[in-house]
């Protein structure tokens, strides 16, 4: 049992450093801003559609 376990850390080491491949640093730093960029973009969609549908509540059910 113990065995196999090591054996399978060792492989996935040998996996992990030798065949998998790996983004540059401009790569990873342009999926970054992607990322970024369509979070912020869908945080402002949801914000405008509540702020919208909020507005929308308080004239059809006013206080």
């Amino acid at each position: 049992m113990l065995k196999r376990f090591f054996n399978y850390c060792k492989e996935s080491y040998e996996e992990l450093a030798h065949k998998t491949t790996w983004p540059t640093r401009s790569e990873l730093f342009n999926s970054a801003i992607v990322v970024l960029t369509a979070s912020l973009l869908i945080a402002v969609v949801v914000f405008v559609m509540d702020f919208a549908f909020q507005h929308l509540m308080e004239f059809i059910y006013p206080n």
